[in-house]
């Protein structure tokens, strides 16, 4: 009997493993690059969408594309418009971060409305007039990208003590500087 709930709990620890590494985090860069930039962020935070309009373009050029850094982009959503955001960034689960980056881009064509109805119908209009085809409900009810989202957060909060967003982890090392290219670039290339 012993022997039978052993393997029973090695076969249902193997299932949830299984699962946990099913979803795939949104990265760009190589995965093998000396440095890793972790971000965590908020789908409706300003601060965020003013990173990736002003900040990420110039890293992605001269950093990301050269093989020189990856970056992981982690959910820490603020509220829940950005929770179901993050939802529906991760649900198609295939590392790229085509629909992050049109989110945060174009913030403020999806970010409205009285009620969290209102702002999942500003989401879904929003996303299938950019032309991405992802069935929205299925994706703000997984439960296995609800916990993928929130043990970032649970994450970001225990290990790097991210108490707002953006914060931008650099080799396990918090960025403390104010989130511009210049200073970001500063960091970096000392990493070199």
């Amino acid at each position: 009997m012993k022997k039978i709930i052993f393997l029973l709990l090695i076969l249902f620890t193997t299932v949830l493993n299984v699962k946990a590494e099913e979803i795939k985090r949104i990265t760009v860069g190589n995965k093998d690059a000396k440095i890793t930039i972790i971000a965590f962020e908020s789908l409706t935070c300003s601060h965020c969408a003013n990173f990736h309009k002003n900040v990420f373009p110039e890293l992605k050029k001269e950093f990301l594309d050269t093989g020189i850094a990856r970056i992981e982009f982690r959910h820490f959503p603020l509220d829940i418009a950005a929770f179901n955001a993050s939802k529906v960034a991760q649900c198609k689960n295939d590392g790229n971060s085509d629909i992050l980056e049109s989110l945060y881009v174009n913030q403020q064509k999806w970010v409205k409305g009285s009620s969290i109805q209102e702002a999942n119908e500003n989401l879904q209009k929003f996303l299938k007039n950019e032309g991405f085809v992802i069935d929205f409900d299925s994706c703000v009810n997984n439960k296995e990208i609800e916990d993928f989202v929130l043990n970032d957060r649970i994450d970001g909060a225990k290990n790097f003590k991210v108490s707002s967003t953006p914060t931008i982890i650099i080799n396990n090392k918090k960025f403390e500087k104010a989130l511009t290219y210049k200073n970001l670039k500063k960091a970096l290339e000392k990493l070199i």
